[in-house]
């Protein structure tokens, strides 16, 4: 198994957990590690899925899809995010999400359903993984409610100032790194040019400086705002 060449043991899937228990965990779960190439679908809307799937390396997209296939960006995920979680443990309800894969992205399967059954086996190391799913779900929901938060915003330019806010808080710094204007349109729900407008206006104003991939609020300067 791969553990240690990917530090499996470092996602949050596995905190707490040695490496040695991670390989163990993998073997008594059957879970498997897949690689995505950018652009492909990871999981399709309203299709039967058991397992649930983590990120070990590489970024992919949420879209959230109707059935007349219309799609909406929800967010994106990064290394140690899961996925597939509604689908496979409640099958009942129609999943009406995406996942696009960014980049090539590397993906741990693990089946539901031995999951479930797994603990017998694994002792303290299977409740220790339940705990950080049951931590990576509450994520999932604030997550939800800060996109729900940022698209109520009145203006384009506080949309991007409270996602940008929010960036910071995840990643832990003032220059947070950000997707390409098409995705970020996206992201916001807004017209791409008008974005441009308004990140142009907000550079002339001092209040934000950006490169090719990422972008920094002048704290001072949008703290003045209120």
């Amino acid at each position: 198994m791969q553990v240690y060449h990917l530090d499996l043991q470092e996602l949050p899937l596995f905190k707490d957990v040695p490496a040695a228990e991670v390989d163990r965990f993998i073997a008594a779960t059957g879970a498997v590690i897949k690689r995505v190439g950018k652009g492909i679908r990871i999981l399709e809307a309203y299709e039967e899925n058991h397992d649930i799937g983590v990120i070990v390396e590489g970024e992919a997209q949420v879209l959230a899809e109707d059935r007349f296939g219309n799609e909406t960006v929800s967010h994106n995920l990064e290394r140690g995010a899961m996925m597939g979680s509604t689908s496979a443990i409640m099958p009942q309800i129609p999943n009406d999400t995406a996942i696009l894969a960014l980049t090539d992205v590397l993906v741990l399967w693990i089946p539901y359903k031995a999951l479930l059954t797994s603990g017998p086996k694994l002792g303290r190391t299977h409740g220790m993984v339940m705990k950080n799913i049951l931590e990576a779900f509450c994520r999932k929901n604030v997550l939800m409610v800060q996109k729900i938060k940022i698209l109520s915003q009145k203006t384009l330019r506080e949309r991007l100032i409270l996602y940008l806010l929010y960036r910071q808080q995840r990643q832990g710094k003032s220059r947070v790194q950000v997707p390409g204007r098409v995705q970020l349109a996206k992201e916001l729900e807004c017209n791409r040019s008008a974005l441009t407008r308004e990140i142009s206006a907000m550079q002339s104003e001092g209040l934000l400086s950006m490169g090719e991939d990422w972008m920094e609020l002048d704290a001072e300067k949008v703290a003045g705002m209120g």
